[in-house]
């Protein structure tokens, strides 16, 4: 008879939470500093030689911006690439903390493989 290897769930096994992308994370990020600032979209826009309108579908994560215009946005709202990253990854490593908990604390699922 063969032995049963229990199979590992992934930390994502529910369809209604999925991980969210960086561009959201981004642009909530961009709009929380602009905020801080007490800026306007046109007057922030104006600083990093953007559109308001581009800016604002960065900030609901609507546009993937290029390295390029990230930095310009840091450097319109006065903050460096390496802090606003840091921010978004420390972002997404929250969002992703209790999906991972949550999966190992279920980690013996109802998954097996026969060998």
């Amino acid at each position: 008879m063969a032995d049963l290897v229990p199979f590992p769930r992934s930390p994502r096994t529910r369809p209604s939470d999925p991980e969210p992308l960086w561009r959201h994370l981004l642009g909530d990020q961009l709009r929380r500093r602009r905020h801080e600032r007490d800026e306007t979209l046109s007057e922030t826009a104006a600083s990093a030689g953007v559109s308001p309108q581009y800016l604002s579908e960065v900030e609901r994560g609507l546009k993937e911006p290029s390295s390029e215009m990230i930095a310009a946005i840091a450097g319109a709202l006065d903050t460096s690439l390496i802090e606003l990253t840091s921010a978004v990854a420390d972002d997404l490593r929250a969002a992703a903390a209790p999906a991972s908990a949550s999966a190992s604390a279920s980690a013996t699922g109802a998954f097996a493989l026969a060998a």
